[in-house]
């Protein structure tokens, strides 16, 4: 035995053993996700001053927020044991065949696409388009995906994607309500045919606007009979239908614009390419999902959404848009167009808060049209139709009525005097879900997987095989009707895009082509304050794409999904520790959702007490940008506070707006630690003096990254937090989404959390009444990843985690700060987990602008810092606690290389209009230009430091001209004599 092995005495062996430490496993996490080890941090440490990370946590967190002890989690394990745990839980999930639809399918997703983008971190772990000469491969994918959408809804232009069919329906209202022309209209009529999910969230919506929704029966509406406030400024329309009809809405649509009133449409996309358009019915707006091109079910999420609308209205549409503008060459390039309805810029002003985009989804709906192309989209099409229209004429055969109404792949059954149970009883025993409508009517839709009926037909048949051939049901059906008012005559994804990669091996190289123009983690540090772009690891990935977890319905019964549920109760546990609150809803699908439902949560309690004039929104200065808007949106009134110099709220002044508004006051907004980078001493002051005067306290946790373990917002007296998975807990960015925002609420908040009317039981119907995502826990299927980084890291490596993110932080500071100014800083001298770096001044010395820098550092190999917020000029820089020093110290020498650059121009060495601040990014084409243009050498341009000749990151386009780009405003692929001649 092994036990009974003499070793030598000189063996290693032979010395003391420490079985806990030997015993433990190899593949522990932390030393993988934390980016600095034990020398690294000494090192750090050693030139701030400091001997250990407990006395930078001094000087930086307030003695009286910090935490009496450590978070109550389980302790971190390996990532084999993590994996093999989630294994068990998925176990416990049961999927059954879906025929419930209600706008959720099961689809295929084509390999290449899965392996190349889903679950590539070249595709998921890049950043929002916002500097588009390195994002050039995701714009080009967007506006593939928005002309997508624009050529089958048959509308002028289309955003980027949203949240999901229910948060797009609300967003075409309040559009529509902004845009209504009989300004005394308060009503917007919503077909009783929606999905339930859908009138949900447009409900929820609606009450804080002052939007009165009707659900009804629109054939029975009487627009003539409607004045004033009960007037309707718009309608809402399914096609098809929840129950599957599909109606020709031309007439009603006219109708309605006689008297003043836009009309939506969220129609199926599989379905526009057999049926007649919304936008050649008359509709002013489409939404809709694209899950089934191609995404997961995933239990809900996360899936983008489509908006599209008139040309007329584009400035009025939510979300972001993808633009074609040129670049300093004159080359055709892609950016995010309009960029003024950013809520980070408008706040309290925006157009919307809750137009997240879902990026990485939209991409792989996108690729799904571009793999398949027009003719096998509607192949798909037609053969999900047929499945349904054998489906229903079997059905006819066993002697059930079978609505006569057309429709695309949902069919309605009236069971007559059958229970609607037994049937649900005969389909469980054969691991099939269908929809109850109601205990007398089932419907049943199909999807791209469908591939036999022979188990319906038994469900149908007393639970006996019915023996029915499918070939010979087909063949018993008419043809389709030529000239059929319903059927799509117009074309569709003309564009070569749409035809060019339909083999694998052309499809693979197209993908590759747009990753390689894209700068990732994968490539470098992406340092953006407030966005916090850590390591998105592998292990935390790889469960999104299990089966027990990628196919289930969300609105598969709750037996079914026993896993999801375990998962769902222990993630909600550890962020309640770790928050420091009673409870925590995971419904909100984004970090705006999440400040949405928090805003609600506070609302509604106000209300239960009888004080809905509490509708004051206290809201600092150096809050999150997104805090204005959601406020608007929720019904708030915002009240600005002031900040002083050092960048904290002004105490004083808080206190007297608090003493002003004391009988209106709602809650105050605040962020910690603050936009401006610092732990704020008075935060408790501050909590207590809102409470004090009737308000409550709701904290953005877009900068948890500096509390975990250290603090917590319910520690410090916060009621209210949201919290963004896709920032601190791991999450990736996806190149703009997805995202999560669960809220985390305390104890007198609880019963007002988002709650879910598909789900909801009989007595909890008229709770059900404010839900913010269009499945029950949002976007479920990435909240595998949280759950996994948490379970991985455990209490105390989180801890540790959040001091690596602020030692981080004061590095970068530190060695930064002679050349750069650092903006603020906390009373000790140091800074949170994030710095802002002053440049305002160089633009007299030298004439170089804080876009200079963030341009010149794509040429270092850099993604640019957040820019110009939250102070006009500057950089806000967060390196977070996954960048070893090595990557740090990179950085730091390339801001200082930039840094030499402008005292050349300053001292007169470097042209001050032609240099290579002003002329980055530079492309491989500018370097083989002939003649070379510019004063400065071509190695200067292009490899500025050592390590870009090792390995060079080459932008694909030079600067890209904004202006222009909004100007000659294009949103889709075109061909290009839409984009004019260039101007002299």
């Amino acid at each position: 035995m092994l036990g009974s092995t003499a070793f030598p005495s000189s063996s290693p062996l032979s010395q003391r053993r420490e079985p806990a430490r030997e015993l433990a496993p190899a593949d522990t996490f932390a030393r993988r996700h934390i980016g600095s080890d034990a020398t690294e941090t000494a090192a750090m440490l050693g030139a701030l001053g400091l001997d250990s990370l407990e006395a930078l946590i001094d000087k930086t967190v307030p003695a009286d927020i910090r935490l009496p002890g450590p978070l109550a989690l389980p302790e971190g394990q390996g990532e084999h044991a993590t994996l093999a745990e989630l294994r068990a839980l998925a176990a416990r999930n049961r999927v059954f065949r879906s025929y419930i639809g209600m706008g959720y399918y099961d689809t295929i997703t084509p390999p290449v696409i899965q392996r190349n983008i889903l679950e590539n971190p070249g595709w998921y772990t890049a950043y929002t388009p916002y500097q588009a000469e390195i994002s050039q491969g995701r714009l080009e994918a967007l506006l593939n995906y928005q002309t997508m959408v624009t050529e089958l809804t048959r509308l002028d232009i289309a955003n980027a994607s949203l949240l999901d069919e229910g948060t797009a329906a609300a967003e075409a209202m309040a559009m529509s309500f902004a845009l209504r022309k009989n300004k005394e209209a308060a009503t917007f009529f919503v077909s009783q045919q929606c999905h339930p999910q859908t009138i949900d969230v447009v409900t929820t919506r609606a009450e804080p606007l002052g939007i009165r929704v009707v659900v009804g029966d629109e054939t029975a509406w009487d627009f003539d009979a409607a004045t004033g406030a009960d007037a309707p400024f718009g309608l809402l329309l399914q096609y098809p239908g929840t129950d599957g009809r599909v109606v020709d809405y031309t007439a009603l649509i006219a109708k309605a614009h006689e008297h003043r009133a836009l009309v939506t449409v969220a129609a199926d996309l599989l379905a526009l390419t057999l049926l007649k358009p919304p936008g050649e019915q008359g509709a002013d707006i489409a939404v809709g999902t694209t899950q089934r091109f191609g995404v997961p079910l995933g239990y809900g999420g996360p899936h983008a959404a489509y908006f599209a609308t008139r040309d007329a209205m584009k400035r009025q549409m939510p979300g972001r848009l993808v633009g074609v503008s040129r670049d300093a060459d004159g080359r055709p390039a892609y950016r995010l167009a309009l960029q003024t309805r950013e809520q980070h810029i408008r706040r309290d002003k925006a157009t919307s808060n809750i137009c997240t985009a879902q990026v990485l989804l939209a991409v792989i709906a996108s690729m799904y049209a571009v793999y398949h192309g027009p003719d096998g989209l509607r192949q798909i099409a037609e053969r999900v139709n047929l499945y349904a229209s054998v489906l229903a004429a079997g059905l006819r055969r066993l002697g059930w009525k079978v609505s006569d109404a057309p429709f695309f792949d949902t069919v309605r059954v009236d069971l007559g005097e059958i229970s609607a149970s037994e049937i649900v009883r005969l389909a469980r025993a054969r691991q099939v879900n269908l929809r109850v409508l109601d205990e007398r009517t089932i419907t049943l839709s199909v999807d791209e997987t469908t591939d036999d009926l022979d188990d319906l037909f038994a469900i149908f048949n007393g639970g006996n095989d019915a023996g029915f051939d499918l070939a010979e049901l087909a063949g018993t059906l008419p043809p389709p009707v030529a000239g059929d008012p319903l059927r799509r005559t117009s074309d569709y994804l003309t564009h070569p895009v749409f035809h060019r990669h339909h083999t694998e091996t052309e499809m693979l190289r197209y993908l590759r082509r747009l990753e390689a123009k894209d700068l990732s983690l994968t490539t470098s540090m992406i340092p953006l304050g407030s966005c916090t772009m850590k390591l998105n690891a592998t292990s935390e990935m790889l469960p999104i794409t299990w089966p027990e977890f990628s196919k289930l319905h969300p609105f598969a019964p709750l037996d079914q999904a026993q896993g999801y549920a375990e998962m769902f109760r222990q993630l909600e546990g550890w962020l309640a520790e770790i928050t420091g609150f009673s409870a925590v809803s995971l419904q909100p699908n984004a970090g705006s959702a999440g400040e949405y439902a928090g805003l609600l949560a506070i609302r509604a309690y106000h209300a239960s007490r009888g004080e809905t004039r509490r509708n004051v929104c206290l809201i600092p200065q150096s809050a999150h940008g997104t805090n204005p808007a959601s406020a608007v949106m929720a019904g708030f009134k915002v009240v600005p506070i002031r900040c002083n110099e050092a960048g904290d709220i002004d105490v004083a002044d808080l206190k007297a707006r608090a003493q002003q508004y004391a009988d209106t006051l709602g809650l105050l907004m605040i962020t910690y630690p603050s936009t401006h980078g610092v732990f704020e001493a008075s935060v408790r002051e501050i909590c207590q003096t809102v409470h004090a005067h009737g308000g409550q306290v709701y904290m953005d946790g877009a900068n948890m990254n500096a509390q975990v373990g250290l603090t917590s917002p319910g520690f410090i007296g916060a009621d209210v937090c949201h919290l963004n998975l896709h920032k601190t807990f791991c999450i990736p960015h996806g190149g703009g989404g997805p995202g999560v925002g669960p809220i985390g609420v305390a104890s007198h908040l609880v019963p007002f959390l988002p709650s879910h009317r598909v789900l909801a039981a009989d007595g909890d119907a008229a709770q059900a009444h404010h839900a913010v995502a269009s499945a029950p826990w949002g976007s479920a299927s990435i909240l595998l990843i949280s759950w996994v980084y948490i379970r991985l890291m455990g209490g105390e490596a989180l801890r540790e985690a959040t001091a690596l993110a602020i030692l981080h932080a004061n590095y970068i500071a530190h060695r930064l700060g002679q050349a750069y100014p650092v903006l603020y800083k906390g009373s000790e001298g140091y800074v949170a987990h994030e710095c802002i770096l002053d440049l305002r001044d160089f633009k007299t010395e030298t004439g170089v602008e804080v876009e200079d820098v963030a341009k010149r550092l794509i040429d270092y190999g850099f993604h640019a810092p957040t820019m110009s917020w939250p102070v006009a000029g500057t950089l806000m820089i967060e390196p977070t606690e996954s960048e070893s020093k090595d990557e740090i110290d990179r950085f730091c020498d390339a801001m200082l290389l930039i840094r030499a650059e402008m005292e050349a121009i300053g001292k007169g060495e470097l042209d001050r209009e032609d240099n290579p601040l002003k002329n980055a990014p530079h492309t491989a084409l500018n370097l083989v230009a002939e003649p070379w243009p510019h004063a400065y050498p071509r190695e200067q341009a292009v490899f500025p430091a050592p390590w870009t000749k090792e390995a060079k990151f080459w932008p694909s386009v030079r600067r890209i001209d904004n202006v222009y780009g909004d100007r000659h405003l294009v949103c889709s692929c075109v061909g290009m004599e839409a984009y004019g001649e260039e101007e002299a």
